[in-house]
């Protein structure tokens, strides 16, 4: 059984994000955010009405596989 940790600490429009692989970042708000993983991937999402959610990963590294 796999085991995973996720603490996320806001600042303003900013966000700290803190888990097992590493530290990452993000920002933005509800409805469009820009993220960099742990691992240096970049990351794009925007939310749409109705649930619908739109992401991109732009560069960095492959997906780790566990």
């Amino acid at each position: 059984m796999g085991w995973n940790y996720h603490k996320s600490i806001k600042l303003g429009p900013f966000r700290l994000n803190l888990s097992r692989h590493g530290v990452g970042h993000s920002f933005g708000g509800r409805r469009f955010h820009v993220s960099r993983t742990p691992d240096g991937r970049k990351y794009v999402g925007v939310t749409l009405p109705g649930g619908f959610h739109l992401g991109k990963t732009i560069g960095g590294h492959p997906p780790r596989r566990h």
